[in-house]
């Protein structure tokens, strides 16, 4: 073989390599909305939970609540994917017995109480699939107002197992048992 053509073949292989590192860096910026999850109990030390929910959390960036998740319409609860809320062991959520398994969440919001759908739908996009031919469960809970505002939506659940979902004022508190 050729000293020239030895040459070659080395310069390829080596541009080769550097281009595929180059575009193996180059990693997506944070989404606007980013995914958090939350679970019962909560400590990572317990590895038995009862539920866990994984969402998107969106923020308001000086939009009104009722813009985002206008009352009386069916919302996807967060951003993006529908959110999904798998319980470990069959429960009651607001009242209705709910077998263990995984279900998207979605609700509709209003001024005194919110209604918590679980579907069986699941790895759908927002709420543009929603199908309430497959609910599971609708849930209401009550909605209050915090003198506090939260700029991102969130979710946790209290040492009770209580679901609890925070955005601008408004709050929205689910027992589970």
């Amino acid at each position: 073989m050729k000293k020239s053509t030895i040459f070659s073949t080395l310069a390829f292989a080596f541009i080769m390599l550097l281009s595929v590192n180059v575009n193996a860096q180059k990693f997506p910026g944070l989404d606007k909305s980013p995914m958090d999850a939350a679970a019962y109990p909560s400590s990572y030390k317990v590895s038995d939970k009862v539920v866990k929910i994984v969402y998107s959390r969106p923020q308001l960036n000086g939009r009104s609540l009722e813009k985002l998740a206008p009352n009386g319409k069916q919302w996807r609860v967060g951003a993006n994917e529908a959110a999904e809320i798998t319980f470990y062991k069959d429960v009651t959520f607001g009242g209705k017995a709910v077998k263990a398994g995984t279900y998207t969440l979605s609700a509709i919001p209003g001024d005194k109480e919110w209604t918590l759908i679980l579907s069986s739908d699941l790895n759908v996009w927002g709420s543009y699939f929603y199908n309430e031919a497959n609910d599971v469960a609708r849930v209401n809970a009550k909605a209050s107002m915090s003198g506090d505002s939260l700029e991102a939506f969130s979710i946790m659940f209290d040492e009770n197992g209580t679901m609890h979902m925070g955005w601008d004022k408004v709050r929205v508190a689910v027992p589970m048992n």
